[in-house]
């Protein structure tokens, strides 16, 4: 009875991930057009102690080839204890020198805490100021290409949107945990344009997220979920399906790909992976609810059986078997995703992170639902 139970999980797993896979496919690359552009950006940005990666950020800020007159940047100081905002300062003075972002200065605007969850707030704040119709959200440990704004205005002039959600992947992976992190964060990229190829949206990442001004006022922005720390970007996703599911849509873009860094270190990891799954309890969206409790019902057999072979009350075959069953379906969407964001070297790496993410999986549930975190130098209740 427990073997069919195990089998049955399997096969509704294999054909979940089958799925969005298939989905994956039916989600089209945007193809660029040589275009005039219209659309006017809001780019908002939280920070909070990015001392470390704001350089590389402005960085990527100044090389931004899209009208200068058409975007403006709202950087929101979430009471930084580093010297965040001198380096910022000392940039713009910098580049006010050279002539560079004198038609559209970037603003730093502190956040005005008034909920549980600084980041919405922060978002909130900058929203409130914000000058123009589209409102694109990204983090200040992130890199953004110089045809980000291009490519989000020719989509938004080719597509009816609200609410545009684009790719996001880690720029380095040096050691072990830095491809272990890859991997688990482009399997969730990968689910999420899944989602979109099935009309079943249901992740999506504020580092790289669009939509319009007038659809987060006519939602009340983040009213219902500030007593959640995270999900910032989630719970709007919700919203916006609910809305007009018609007007959500994905970039499936080259040119719009943000890159981030892995975390440094196993705690952290552990940390920012709680902070994700604590708000999964909140979701309204039935569909994100099955995935979630199924990838954690695979990955809790596995365990399970491991468990029952070591006893002797399985033969270790049955464990090898459905083992290899669910890391061939796995690679299948992975191998796909890393096409697309053309990162297939670290694929070798799949090979041993599927020995250990059932293990890491069903610790960071197991920790999400009987503990807090911290992250940031902050402690967040679930």
């Amino acid at each position: 009875m427990i073997l069919l139970l195990f089998i049955g999980i399997t096969l509704v797993y294999i054909f979940l991930i089958g799925i969005l896979a298939f989905g994956f496919d039916k989600v089209k690359r945007f193809a660029m057009e040589d275009l005039e552009a219209k659309t006017s950006f809001s780019v908002v940005i939280p920070f909070r102690n990015e001392a470390e990666n704001l350089p590389s950020l402005l960085k990527s800020l100044e090389a931004l080839q899209y009208p200068k007159h058409l975007y403006e940047i709202i950087l929101v100081n979430d009471a930084s204890e580093d010297n965040s905002v001198t380096i910022i300062e000392k940039v713009l003075h910098t580049n006010l020198r050279k002539d560079k972002f004198t038609r559209n200065p970037i603003k730093i605007i502190n956040n005005l805490r008034e909920s549980d969850s600084p980041k919405k707030d922060a978002i909130t704040s900058a929203i409130q100021i914000a000058k123009y119709d589209w409102i694109i959200t990204t983090d200040a440990d992130c890199i953004l290409p110089k045809f980000w704004l291009d490519t989000f205005d020719a989509f938004i002039q080719k597509r009816d949107a609200d609410f545009i959600v684009a790719p996001v992947t880690y720029s380095k992976a040096k050691t072990f945990l830095d491809r272990f992190q890859l991997l688990d964060f482009l399997s969730l990229q990968g689910a999420t344009i899944g989602g979109f190829g099935i009309q079943k949206p249901f992740l999506c990442n504020g580092a790289n997220l669009g939509y319009r001004k007038d659809f987060f006022k006519t939602v009340q922005g983040f009213h219902g979920n500030t007593n959640i720390a995270s999900g910032d970007d989630i719970f709007l996703l919700e919203k916006a399906l609910k809305q007009d599911a018609k007007k959500v849509h994905y970039l499936k873009s080259e040119h719009v790909i943000v890159t981030t860094e892995a975390v440094k270190n196993f705690k952290d990891l552990i940390s920012q992976r709680v902070r994700w799954a604590s708000k999964s309890a909140s979701y309204k969206n039935n569909f994100a609810k099955a995935v979630g409790l199924l990838v954690l019902l695979m990955n809790a057999s596995l365990i399970c059986l491991l468990t029952l072979c070591i006893t002797g009350i399985f033969n270790v075959k049955v464990l090898l078997y459905l083992f290899l069953i669910k890391c061939s379906i796995d690679f299948l969407l992975l191998f796909k995703t890393l096409r697309f964001y053309k990162q297939e070297t670290f694929l070798p790496s799949f090979i041993f992170s599927c020995f250990l993410y059932p293990f890491f999986s069903v610790y960071v549930v197991f920790v999400s639902v009987f503990s807090n975190y911290k992250w940031k130098g902050r402690a967040f209740k679930k």
